[in-house]
Parts: C-alpha cells; sequence; structure tokens
C-alpha cells in the first residue's frame, strides 16, 4: 500500500447535536429553535451512514474523553510489551483478556478486551463524565506497575463514553429510518466488547523475540513464519450493529530501543495525515483512506446495522494498513463493538427483495444486490459473501460464529493472516 491514495475526510457530528436529536423529546418534524440546522444534521447523517455513504462518520466534542483517550490509549504499547508472566497477571487484575495468542512474539496486533455493561433505561445515558476511584477494584496484596494503576477503571470510562455515543445515535437513526430496531436491539444486548489495541511496529516484534530468547533458551518460541505484509488488519466486515473507536494514537521509538526493558513510545502524528483505517468504495472499486481528527470517535455500520435498518443504513469493509517503510512506529487504539442481543434473530431478505420470490432465489439475488459485498477485486477473495454466511432466521449468535468460521475458521479465507 502506498501513502499517494485517495482519501475520505469524515464528516464530524457534533457532540451537542449527537445531544439534540437524541433526546426523548425531540421527535421530528416539530417546531424547534434551531431545527433547520438539526434537520440538514440528519439528512448528512444519513448521507454518510446510508446505502450511498462511505458507511461511517466521526462524532467530536465528547466531554472529557480527550484526557481518558490519551491516558488509555499510551498504556497500550507497554501492555503489548510486558512479559507474559506479568502483563497476565496486571490483566487478571483489571478484568482484562485477549482473544489472540498473546505469547506469539511475531503477532501484529495485541488486542486486550473487556465485556462492558450498560445501564438499560437509555434516558439515563451520560457516562462520559464518570471518575472511579483510582484504587477500585484492585488487589493491594499484588505489586502491580504503577502505569497500570487505574487501567481498568480508565477502560470502562473509556468505554462507556462511547457505548453512550453509539446508543444515542443508534436512537438518532432508528427516528430517521422510522421504528426503534437499532437502538432496541442494542438496549436488548445490555454488554458491548471493549478493545484496547497495540498494532505492533516491527522494532516492537524485534524487541519481543529479543526479550523472549532471553527469558528462555530452552522453550521453542510461538512464531508464525508470516513476513510483516502491508496490512495490520485484513479487509473485513464488522459484523454488529455499530463499531465506535477512537482515533488513532501513534507512537514512535528510537530504533536503539529494541531491548526487552525498552517500552517506552513518544506520541508522533500520523506519517502521512490519515488514520490507516481504509475502506473499499464499492461505487468506484477502489480503496479509500480515511482522515478524522485525533480527538473525534470514529462510528462504522456493522453488518447487523445493514440488515436490521433494511438497508437504510451501510456496512462498511475495511481494513487497517501499516506504514511499512517506517519500522519504529506503531499504532493504538480503542474500540467498542455495539451489537444484538446473542437471541436476536436477523432476516436478511425483507429488504433484498422488492417483491416476493422464492426461498431457492434468494441467495442470488443477495448475492447480486446486496451492496459492498462483492467487490470486483482481490479484496472480495478474502471476504466471505454475507449470503454464505446469514440464512434466513438465524440469531446473531450463529450468525457471528459462522462470520468467525468463514473468515478465520482452519479453512477460512483468512485463515493464515
Amino acid at each position: 500500500m502506498t501513502e499517494e491514495v485517495e482519501t475520505l475526510e469524515l464528516y464530524n457530528l457534533h457532540y451537542s447535536d449527537l445531544m439534540a436529536l437524541s433526546s426523548s423529546a425531540h421527535q421530528l418534524p416539530t417546531p424547534y429553535e434551531n431545527n433547520e440546522h438539526l434537520e440538514s444534521v440528519m439528512s448528512t447523517i444519513m448521507k454518510n451512514l446510508g446505502p450511498s455513504g462511505p458507511g461511517l462518520l466521526a462524532i467530536t466534542g465528547a466531554p472529557n474523553a480527550s484526557d481518558l483517550r490519551r491516558k488509555l490509549l499510551s498504556m497500550a504499547r507497554k501492555l503489548a510489551l510486558l512479559n507474559n508472566e506479568d502483563r497476565k497477571r496486571v490483566l487478571k487484575d483489571h478484568g482484562l483478556g485477549s482473544d489472540v495468542p498473546l505469547k506469539n512474539t511475531d503477532r501484529t496486533v495485541s488486542p486486550f478486551i473487556m465485556q462492558l455493561k450498560y445501564n438499560l433505561n437509555p434516558d439515563a445515558i451520560n457516562v462520559c463524565n464518570t471518575n472511579h476511584s483510582v484504587t477500585e477494584g484492585f488487589n493491594s496484596d499484588m505489586e502491580i506497575p504503577c502505569e497500570f494503576k487505574n487501567l481498568g477503571n480508565m477502560f470502562k470510562d473509556l468505554g462507556n463514553c462511547v457505548i453512550e455515543l453509539g446508543l444515542r445515535l443508534a436512537r438518532v437513526c432508528d427516528k430517521i429510518i422510522g421504528g426503534h430496531e437499532l437502538e432496541q436491539s442494542l438496549l436488548e444486548s445490555c454488554s458491548a466488547k471493549g478493545r484496547l489495541i497495540h498494532y505492533h511496529s516491527v522494532l516492537d516484534n524485534l524487541i519481543l523475540q529479543a526479550s523472549n530468547k532471553t527469558r528462555s533458551k530452552t522453550k521453542k518460541t510461538e512464531t508464525t513464519s508470516s513476513s510483516h505484509s502491508d496490512l495490520w488488519q485484513q479487509w473485513h466486515y464488522d459484523y454488529g450493529v455499530f463499531t465506535v473507536l477512537t482515533a488513532p494514537m501513534f507512537m514512535f521509538a528510537p530504533e536503539n530501543n529494541s531491548s526487552s526493558q525498552s517500552c517506552d513510545g513518544i506520541e508522533c502524528p500520523s506519517p502521512s495525515g490519515h488514520t490507516y483505517l481504509q475502506i473499499f468504495d464499492p461505487s468506484k472499486n477502489s480503496v479509500v483512506m480515511v482522515k478524522a481528527s485525533s480527538e473525534s470517535f470514529i462510528v462504522q455500520v456493522g453488518e447487523s446495522g445493514d440488515i436490521l435498518s433494511k438497508g437504510k443504513l451501510r456496512a462498511s469493509l475495511h481494513s487497517v494498513c501499516r506504514p511499512k517503510s517506517l519500522e519504529n512506529v506503531s499504532r493504538e487504539t480503542f474500540v467498542v463493538f455495539l451489537q444484538p442481543a446473542w437471541s436476536k434473530t436477523l432476516y436478511l431478505y425483507d429488504f433484498s427483495v422488492e417483491s416476493s420470490s422464492t426461498n431457492g432465489e434468494d441467495s442470488k439475488i443477495c448475492d447480486e444486490e446486496h451492496h459492498g459485498q462483492k467487490p470486483s477485486s482481490d479484496i472480495g477473495k478474502l471476504v466471505p459473501p454475507l449470503c454464505d454466511r446469514l440464512k434466513n432466521g438465524m440469531t446473531f449468535a450463529e450468525f457471528s460464529r459462522e462470520t468467525t468460521k468463514q473468515y478465520y475458521g482452519s479453512s477460512g479465507l483468512q485463515s493464515k493472516r
């Protein structure tokens, strides 16, 4: 991936507009002092999240989020480069886990995950101002590195802020589309998965490998045979309703710090000025790089959002590329996946077909009409078509299992990523 590519400057939805539009008392159309502005905002939201748009936008101005973002993201690289035993203890103390093998010294990402619970009352959503005690929930008998003392609480605080943004946006989309399908599906879930992600630089992997050799010369290192590709994360659709993530932080580590003790990095601007998140534009059959302000939250539509909205929202096919020529720059971000309850039943074909059709025709129609599922490029070879993963009447749990299997299972299209 070269740096000279088309870029997309995301539309910025301000938090104050999101609050006004998601107010229970504000049901458009109605007389409103600033109604013309808000109607314009609603139109622009759908222009960006709808079938003719990119399927994503940015939210700015969330209170107290900037400081939380900076503090939490700065922990990601240090946590990724801890030795396995210390990291295991820190994660346990803070109620965190991971969904990749962290003993693999050649891994390209280190994600740290937590299941986040949220309030069932949508009118009580106002969680960007939370502030826990620094010592809450920790075992004082354990020695925890000082930089991780408040890891769990900051993870929850930023996660709750992100959940608020996603729930409020779901409510706004429901008002525009009609009904309560999106917001209700999220409220029925009662939880979301948060991920603090460190995208490794080449230097990070050298540090991990050096540390592993130092600690154990007798045990065989768990590595992969793949070389560093131009992607940190392969092409995929998220399968929830919304994915909400912080604009990334980039960390620069001096090249002479290739020792197991050198986990400090320096925050730096994006090497190219964009986020390194890239989307596939099916209308142009081309890849577009996403630009967003460093203080914003990026919202992406997932496949369940596409389905539950009956195609009025558009899932975005995306990946994360890496600045391959800069071997000492890493990327940090925090992501929350907002998804329906596992028992939620999904129906695909009620918006794919304008008139009734037989079950035998559904698969063909869906393949031809469902936007973005069959890009005419090599990218499409890595993305299992939606109609191969979702059958009418599947629960969200069944859909997520089948999607994971077809992407990453032993015979999946990205099983050797």
